[in-house]
Parts: C-alpha cells; structure tokens; sequence
C-alpha cells in the first residue's frame, strides 16, 4: 500500500489513545512492567542524561509508511525560535555531550542552521538525523558542505541497499535521490576512513520482522554499497519498526498487531535494559515538552517529573534521576539484540 494511502486511509490512528488501547487492550501480551519484575529488573530509571534530542517538527519532504513521527510534506508543526532558545539554554549544562536533531526533516525547520551554528560553539557533538532526499530539494542542495563545516554527524536512513525496498518503505525514487546525496556526502569527506565526518546509515525492516545481526548486515551494506555505487560510509545501525503510528496502522489493516507484538514478547532481551537510550537520553517535542524518548513522545506519554515538564522548566538533576514512562511499544527497543537511537543494544 503507498504511503501516503495508508496515511489517509487509518487516519484515526494519529490519535496516541487510540494506538495506546490497542497496544494495551487488543493484544493479549504482558505489560511490559510485568516483564521486567518477571526477569527481576527493576523498574526503569534514568542514569543520566548526556543526549538532549530535539523534534524540530513534523514538516517532512517525504512520507514513509514506517515513520512513527507520522510526518510529511502536510504537516505543520514546528519548534518556534523561542523554543529553539530555551533548548540551547539548557544544553550549555555540562552535562549534555550530545545535541540529536530529529524530526520530520529537522533541516526544514528555519531555525536549524542557527542551532547546529550555536551548538558547535558550546563544542557539543550535533547530530542530523536526515532522510538524505532532503540534500537534493531546491533551498537545501547546499546542506551537505554547511553540515560539513561544522563537523555534524550524520545518521541517515537507508532502508535497503536494494532500489526495491527502499523505495517500497519511502516512494518512488528515493532510492536514486539517496544514492545520489550519498555521492556528494561522500565527496566532502563523510564516511570515508580518514575523515572525522561521521555517516552512519540506518535499516529499518521492510515488512513484519525484527532486524537481523547488525554487523552482518554491515558488511552487506558495505560489499553492496561499494561496488555497485562506490559508496562509503562509517557504520550502520539497525532499527526495529515501531508498533505505532504508521506501522501500527499496518499492522491492523493486515490483521497482524497480535502477531507483532507476540514475536517482540517472545524475543524480549533482559540484556538490552541497562543500555537503552531513555536511561541517557532525554526527548524534547516541537512545542517544547520533554519526554523519555522519541516514541513516547509521539505516544503523548510525558515525562514522570511535574514539576518538569517543559524546557522552559528545565532542571538537570530532577530529569537525570526520573523515572522511566514504559508502555507495550518498549518491548520494540528489548526485542533481539535491542533497538535504539544508537541501533542494536547488545
């Protein structure tokens, strides 16, 4: 089904409640507390936070059936420059490392440039998490050598090495336009091996299964990507599909969401617990409100502190010691050798 037919066709699925009660009151799986007092975990906590990720909105040029954003070329949200100051703000605390660009397209955002400018002056890695097509719009062909100037870290999403399934997973052409922008980030220095400008790309599964052995895939990645396009790149990292928004859509209109949820269930890793990336890391939404991750945000499942809710109210300690909002969806970061931010946990 196209992507943008599915969008429009299960539209009611935007709604986090509605997605919510199917995760909790379709499905005959465990909670996933319950899954961790069974293993004897505790429940999750935060250890610290070193990665303040950031969803500079929905805006997107693009309309894939795996985005659990939900977003496209129709969207409007978008994070204004008060907010955008107050994110800044906080990341002066020292105990940020990491500025993580999200969205949408986060480049769409008019105020991105500014951040990445502003970021890089506190010396903070900066990453652009980026659908490469966006390199080739008219008003941001020029992106790759600002990215390059300021050293930003590129993970970029690359579904398949074969044309087939990626433009299955994005729409026509996109393979070709990634292709095409992974040329020219190779041309100024990304993913070659004696350059410090990283390019990680990022599988996603095409279809109901989990990912399979990272650095296997890697390596295919590598022989395929080299050979037949003389590509480069640092690592890649692989990403289970999330059971929302438009996959979850998926799921239900092929009457498979029972399924999906048993083999993430079944393939629950209590090894993947101390490394996922809610415990480091803390999500901020277009409008300014924090979250444990970039899922439940999109869940509208905010963090568990008050007092503390938006950046505006920023206070390190209280987020880097809170407890952990969990749902059915984090059996898709325990399942297999993990899914996260960073790819494969364990």
């Amino acid at each position: 089904m196209a992507p943008l037919t599915l969008l429009r066709q299960h539209s009611k699925l935007a709604d986090p409640r509605e997605q919510l009660r199917i995760l909790n009151k379709e499905t005959q799986q465990p909670a996933f507390n319950q899954q961790l007092e069974q293993y004897q975990l505790p429940k999750l906590q935060a250890s610290t936070i070193t990665t303040l990720q950031v969803n500079l909105g929905k805006l997107c040029n693009m309309t894939c059936d795996h985005c659990h954003v939900d977003a496209g070329p129709d969207r409007r949200e978008i994070m204004d420059r008060e907010t955008v100051g107050q994110c800044l703000t906080a990341l002066e605390h020292p105990g940020f490392q990491t500025l993580d660009l999200t969205g949408g397209a986060p480049e769409m955002n008019p105020h991105f440039r500014e951040m990445v400018k502003q970021a890089a002056r506190l010396n903070k890695q900066v990453i652009d998490r980026c659908n490469l097509t966006i390199l080739l719009a008219p008003g941001f062909q020029d992106l790759p050598e600002f990215l390059a100037e300021h050293q930003v870290d590129i993970v970029a999403s690359l579904p398949c090495y074969l044309e087939e399934n990626t433009d299955a997973q994005r729409g026509n052409g996109a393979f070709q336009k990634s292709i095409q922008a992974l040329n020219a980030l190779n041309s100024l220095g990304y993913g070659k091996s004696d350059s410090p400008r990283k390019l990680t790309l990022v599988y996603n599964p095409v279809g109901f299964s989990l990912p399979p052995d990272q650095s296997q895939l890697e390596q295919a990645y590598r022989r395929e990507l080299k050979e037949r396009f003389d590509i480069e790149f640092t690592n890649l990292i692989t990403i289970t599909n999330m059971p929302i928004s438009r996959f979850l859509s998926e799921l239900v209109s092929q009457g498979r969401t029972e399924e999906y949820m048993e083999r993430l269930v079944n393939a629950f890793n209590p090894v993947t617990i101390s490394g996922l990336m809610c415990r480091s890391l803390i999500s901020v939404d277009w409008k300014g409100y924090f979250y444990d991750c970039d899922f439940n945000q999109m869940l509208n499942l905010p963090v568990a502190v008050p007092a503390r809710k938006h950046i505006r109210d920023f206070h390190y300690q209280d987020l880097a010691t809170r407890d952990i909002v969990t749902n059915q969806h984090c059996y898709g970061c325990t399942a297999g050798a993990g899914s996260s931010c960073g790819g494969a946990i364990s």
